[in-house]
């Protein structure tokens, strides 16, 4: 059954838990944001499902974090309190638990765990895309 309480401020689920900062969570409400925009495109019509899993969430969270901060993610989340996944987990049902996020009951803290290891998502795999013109150059420096 439903929780009667009335949501609360982000800060009060912040000083609940006390293990992440407001950033943190502010984070994941923008991950998010971008992942289910890039799943189900933009939302137009207001009572159709935006549902995504937590391992969406997760992967959408790993493209946010390095677009925005490149090799330096990973540094960025552990000074958030975030080593693994299952911390982006344990976000998000603190705030379905105070009511700012909504889950299904299919919808597992479980779903977060191991769903991929930071220093490989984070550090290892990740690749500057060159601009489109630098091939470009290359190409012509190699024609020439």
């Amino acid at each position: 059954m439903p929780s009667k309480r009335s949501p609360v401020s982000l800060q009060e689920v912040v000083d609940a838990i006390g293990v992440y900062p407001a950033d943190a969570y502010l984070f994941v409400q923008q991950g998010l944001s971008y992942t289910v925009e890039k799943i189900h495109g933009e939302v137009t019509e207001p009572n159709a499902s935006h549902h995504i899993s937590g391992k969406d969430l997760c992967l959408g969270l790993r493209d946010v974090a390095l677009d925005r901060w490149g090799l330096l993610a990973r540094i960025v989340l552990e000074r958030w309190n975030i080593t693994s996944t299952l911390d982006f987990g344990r976000i998000v049902f603190a705030m379905v638990e105070h009511q700012l996020m909504q889950k299904t009951d299919q919808d597992q803290l479980h779903d977060f765990r191991q769903v991929y290891d930071f220093h490989i998502e984070l550090e290892k795999s990740y690749r500057i895309a060159a601009p489109p013109e630098a091939g470009r150059a290359r190409r012509a420096e190699s024609k020439a």
